[in-house]
């Protein structure tokens, strides 16, 4: 499982004292809660709802929020969060946010009842507050539009819960039980359809449970040096390869901050890049970022090795498979130069890269998150035993760009749009060497950026 444990986590960032957990039971909104409660300035992590317990050995969270999810929790093998779950947030004094199932979840393992809804309810749906001094709500007024997605509905609370908001149909939609610490939501507060949910979950994280916004990527920059300066010796080596991404590009240049020239980076041409992309990025790497880059032009060799090649799928192997061939010979390479083998390989490896939904009910697998193995240099040789540096692992995409502003990577590089690794062979129907298929793709793409970019639309595509 892909969850953070204590000993991963950033100590100047609050990982003690202002954490939040994000418990996911599948629903497609938990990487955004876990992002909304980061965009208030306060570290969240998500971790599979169904972990055992000791994977949160050593954390002590100032708050748990139960994620939605697609089960009923009357369906069989229905995820629920682990036997001790409650006493260990109890013992860390957290206060426990259901929301949609979570909420459910919540009210049946303390004894209420949930039961198939005579009110279904899905999409914009008017909440009336009926508890004017709710814990909740604040001062937040006395109606609001919501989303809600739900089936089952909760009929009958556990004791010393109370009702602070129903639906407009009569549905509950809100309940807080404030000596235990425990709060449920019927609907989603962390997406854009329910207009004053970033109100409701700023004012539970810092009016309720009393949390302080000390999420600054200025101290996770600080933190992440320190800790790359501490695991490489002063005379290790460390490699990356630069795709040219704003990921990779990210990390390299936090690694380059932490151990200068110890660092060594290559930059593969194979063939298959957008119009002039191997001078644009070199330029960048070089003059912008003054990373030691080396730069291998292996174009000849991959389209070669493609030529005649029509399924999309073999390209893509086939390109993965060379990609380790030029790496290999990079990194034997430095070993003759420096007399000794790097120690480390840095990948950009994101957030989200390390924490996978959960899969549908119904589809046989478990209810518990993977790590992706097709991320970056997914396959690199099994005999290389390099140790991985990936700085960024905590970090959402948007997290990433903030990052690379401090570091000074340049803001139009970092606007730049993701482009698949295999390049251009995944936009070549069939043969990528047949006629001049890859000049023409090149110059059509590089007409439409620009017209894109000439129109003001580069930024918001």
């Amino acid at each position: 499982m892909g969850s953070a444990s204590a000993a991963s986590l950033p100590t100047s960032a609050g990982a003690g004292e202002n954490l939040v957990l994000i418990l996911d039971f599948g629903s497609q909104y938990t990487h955004l809660i876990t992002r909304r409660v980061r965009q208030l300035g306060v570290l969240s992590l998500c971790v599979s709802g169904t972990a055992p317990l000791s994977s949160l050995a050593g954390l002590r969270p100032r708050a748990v929020v139960l994620s939605g999810g697609p089960h009923s929790v009357h369906a069989p093998g229905a995820p629920s969060f682990p036997d001790g779950f409650l006493g260990f947030a109890a013992a860390a004094g957290a206060h426990v946010l259901g929301v949609c199932y979570g909420m459910q979840l919540l009210v049946q393992t303390l004894g209420g009842a949930v039961e198939p809804g005579v009110r279904q309810e899905y999409g914009d749906m008017e909440v009336d507050i009926t508890a004017p001094s709710s814990a909740l709500y604040g001062e937040a007024g006395d109606r609001q539009s919501v989303w809600m997605s739900h089936g089952d509905e909760v009929v009958r609370l556990p004791e010393g819960f109370e009702v602070v908001a129903r639906s407009v149909q009569g549905a509950i939609a809100a309940i807080e039980h404030r000596e235990k610490r425990f709060y449920g939501l019927q609907y989603h507060p962390e997406v854009t359809h329910s207009p004053q949910g970033m109100e409701t979950l700023r004012h539970f994280l810092f009016d309720v449970c009393g949390i302080k916004a000390d999420w600054k990527m200025q101290d996770v920059l600080d933190e992440e040096i320190k800790t790359i300066q501490s695991m490489v010796g002063p005379d290790e080596h460390v490699i990356c390869a630069l795709s040219g991404g704003v990921d990779s590009t990210v990390a390299a240049t936090l690694v380059h901050n932490a151990i200068g020239d110890r660092l060594h980076c290559v930059f593969v041409d194979n063939g298959l890049l957008r119009y002039k992309e191997q001078e644009r990025v070199m330029s960048t790497f070089n003059s912008d970022l003054h990373l030691p880059v080396t730069c291998i032009d292996a174009s000849e060799k991959f389209l070669s090795e493609l030529k005649g090649v029509k399924d999309p799928e073999t390209k893509r192997k086939i390109i993965g498979r060379e990609f380790i061939v030029v790496f290999d010979e990079f990194a034997r390479m430095l070993e003759q130069k420096l007399g000794k083998r790097p120690e480390y390989l840095v990948q950009g490896t994101l957030y989200p890269d390390v924490i996978e939904s959960c899969p549908p009910p119904g589809s046989g697998r478990t209810h518990s998150h993977t790590i992706k193995s097709h991320h970056n240099v997914g396959g690199l040789p099994k005999d290389m035993k390099l140790k991985l540096i990936e700085p960024l692992k905590l970090l959402f995409k948007d997290e990433v760009r903030k990052l690379g502003s401090i570091l000074n990577v340049p803001e139009s590089f970092l606007k730049r749009h993701p482009f698949p690794g295999p390049g251009l062979a995944v936009r070549v129907i069939g043969d990528v060497t047949a006629g001049n298929a890859l000049e023409v793709l090149r110059q059509v793409d590089e007409i439409f950026i620009q017209a894109i970019k000439d129109a003001g639309l580069y930024d918001e595509i």
